[in-house]
């Protein structure tokens, strides 16, 4: 990649951040094309170069945001940490995200995600699964993770969840449980001692 091409990348790569944390804030609706180019350093004109309207930006920003909690995930799993590290990794990072993030901006996610065959999906089957198949995996064989559980077991488990939070009724209310949701997941019902 040449420098022209980097730099048209890296001021592209600007846009959809200063949009994303504007929206995590403010919700999308509230955001105007204005103060996400002041946010980038850009003027309008350059956002419209790179994006056909404000409904393109919030869908590229959409998967840029599926795609950074992507590679934060699959960091996490692949770490040197211990397992219980990185459970407690994925935990805080489930309450982290439900703290910071706009509920006008989390329902248009989930909106988007209720949608048959869309980004999240694909990409929670083609790289998410095969990554909690490798935590599972490194669970188990040190010794967290009941051994007796099949992977399928789990995977039903996930995807069921999955499912039910596709629900507009649910991902409506879901977002101050996500932390609960996911410690549930990870440690059941019991309490730890």
């Amino acid at each position: 990649m040449d420098g022209f091409q980097k730099r048209k990348e890296q001021k592209k790569r600007n846009i959809l951040e200063a949009a994303q944390q504007l929206f995590m804030i403010y919700g999308v609706q509230k955001v105007s094309i204005a103060e996400i180019a002041k946010k980038a350093n850009v003027s309008q004109v350059t956002i419209y170069n790179y994006f056909e309207n404000k409904h393109t930006l919030i869908n590229e920003v959409f998967i840029y945001y599926v795609d950074e909690a992507l590679k934060e995930f699959e960091t996490t799993v692949f770490s040197d940490a211990p397992f219980p590290e990185k459970i407690k990794k994925l935990i805080f990072a489930k309450k982290r995200v439900a703290n910071e993030i706009h509920q006008e901006f989390y329902e248009y996610l989930m909106n988007e995600y209720s949608t048959e065959g869309n980004y999240i999906e694909r990409v929670y089957e083609e790289k998410a699964v095969p990554y909690f198949t490798h935590l599972f995996n490194e669970g188990k064989k040190e010794g967290y993770l009941n051994p007796e559980l099949s992977h399928e077991a789990i995977l039903f488990y996930l995807k069921m969840l999955s499912e039910y939070i596709q629900r507009e009724d649910v991902y409506r209310h879901i977002l101050p449980l996500t932390e609960d949701i996911t410690r549930i997941f990870f440690y059941g019902i019991m309490d730890q001692h």
